[in-house]
């Protein structure tokens, strides 16, 4: 299987070219494939209602905080949320996977009425799915400011957390239209994303059971 490797504006074009809205990324890099950069929660919801997305991530950036492991959100232009905790490479895709479902887990065992790691869409019974599986060699994800083929193009916007306090903010808040003025007005909210990378601690202490 051929990858696309996307390095300046030339091949960017050429993938819109071929008609390609919204690109997905592996999360590691061509030098170190077997290693993430990245560990990336996807807050799932089962709905259009933003508002327990809010509310899980709040619960998530917790269980992070406690661990500190500083989190980056932003909004996949889509119906949910996605945390970023940067990594410095150190560990590699089944160390990170683990430790994904641990904080998952631990995340979804503080509100289990509201919050699961079930992966199966029926027994989810309304709750956000904690997605932790795309931490894994070859998956991918959404990176910042792709287009989605949605209705009005929304874009997938990197917030701060101070802007997730607004009620009025939601998955789609961002799009083709108004994402330029934002850009115009606003330093990026990822701004040294990379100065915290960090290799992640012992997985043995986190703990939670978050299947529901």
């Amino acid at each position: 299987q051929k990858q696309i490797i996307c390095r300046n504006k030339a091949t960017l074009i050429y993938l819109a070219n071929q008609a390609t809205i919204t690109p997905h990324t592996w999360l590691s890099r061509t030098d170190k494939l077997d290693h993430p950069d990245k560990m990336i929660f996807d807050l799932d919801p089962s709905g259009d209602d933003f508002e327990p997305v809010r509310d899980a991530a709040w619960v998530m950036k917790k269980v992070l905080d406690e661990l500190n492991l500083k989190s980056f959100p932003m909004t996949t232009g889509s119906k949910g949320l996605h945390m970023v905790i940067a990594l410095d490479r150190s560990k590699g895709f089944d160390y990170v996977r683990e430790f994904a479902r641990k904080v998952a887990e631990r995340t979804a065992s503080r509100d289990l009425k509201h919050l699961t790691t079930q992966t199966r869409k029926e027994k989810r019974n309304g709750r956000i799915f904690l997605d932790y599986l795309r931490n894994a060699y070859g998956q991918t994800s959404v990176p910042p400011y792709a287009v989605r083929a949605r209705k009005g193009a929304p874009v997938a916007t990197p917030i701060t957390w101070d802007e997730l306090k607004n009620k009025k903010l939601g998955p789609r808040s961002y799009d083709i239209g108004n994402i330029f003025n934002r850009l115009g007005q606003k330093d990026e909210p990822w701004k040294g994303l990379k100065q915290h990378a960090v290799s992640l601690p012992d997985a043995e202490g986190i703990s939670g059971n978050g299947e529901g």
